[in-house]
Parts: C-alpha cells; structure tokens; sequence
C-alpha cells in the first residue's frame, strides 16, 4: 500500500503527485490530468473516482465512510449490530476542490464544479455550480465565472 513518505516525495508538484497516484491505480478511477496536492489519501481509497483535469489542493479530506455504528455496537460481541456506512466518491471531469474542504461518502460532483475553500460537501454537486459553506450550498455558476476571468 502506498506510504505517506511515497507522496511527500512530490512536494513541490501536484501534477506529479497525481500522475503517481494514477499509475500505482490508488483509486478506483482517475483520469488524465488530474492535479493532487493534498497528502490525504481516503480510508478505502477505491471509494474514489476522479476524471479527467480534477484539481484536488492542500489539506482536502475524503470521508468514504463514518465511524457512527461503534456507539451502539460497543464490542464485537454486541447484539444490535448496527451497519457500518460507506460508499463512493465520484468527481466527473474538469472539478476543483479547494483547500481544506470535506467531501462525505455518496457525493456525486458533476462536471465543470468549483468547491470553494473550506467547504463541507453532504450532498450532490450539479454540473457547472459554484459551491461554498458548511454545510455546501450553491453560491455561483462556473460560466459566469468565466466570462469574469476571460479577458
């Protein structure tokens, strides 16, 4: 499995470090392109599936699953065996998720999406939305964006 020591080689190089991670086949899928800066590898990391020109900065953190069950089921020996959740990840193309935002398991990021900075994402993001908060609304469209950015 893939050590902390292997990512931290590329530093300086998100290209790098996600053209690494698409080669060691680390998720699920991931495409061409791709940019991962962070050094935070999902749990289950074939949760995830990215494709192409995704752009994942600093400190991004995947939840493919939560820890809820063990209030209940207090040992391995306990009888309400309540289920443990997990599930998928899945980024279409041309997303960026910006610095130190949460993505939780069953999210579905639909192309051509920003994920503002400090986001929680709970929910599925339609195709060229603009979202921001906690939890993550939409707060914009990445076309408007665009035509501000284009000169």
């Amino acid at each position: 499995m893939l050590r902390l020591i292997e990512l931290s080689m590329f530093k300086s190089s998100g290209l790098k470090k996600a053209e690494f991670l698409r080669k060691k086949q680390i998720f699920e899928t991931m495409g061409k392109n791709c940019y991962y800066y962070s050094i935070i590898i999902p749990s289950i990391p074939k949760n995830l599936k990215m494709g192409n020109n995704v752009t994942i900065c600093t400190g991004v953190k995947f939840f493919d699953h939560d820890i809820i069950h063990r209030i209940w089921n207090e040992d391995d020996n306990s009888s309400n065996n309540i289920k443990y959740y997990s599930g998928k990840i899945v980024i279409d193309n041309n997303v960026c998720i910006c610095g130190n935002s949460i993505i939780l398991y069953n999210v579905y990021i639909h192309s051509n999406s920003i994920i503002a900075a400090g986001s929680v994402l709970t929910k599925d993001v339609p195709e060229y939305a603009i979202v921001a908060g906690n939890p993550a609304r939409i707060i914009g469209d990445t076309r408007e964006l665009y035509k501000k950015r284009k000169y």
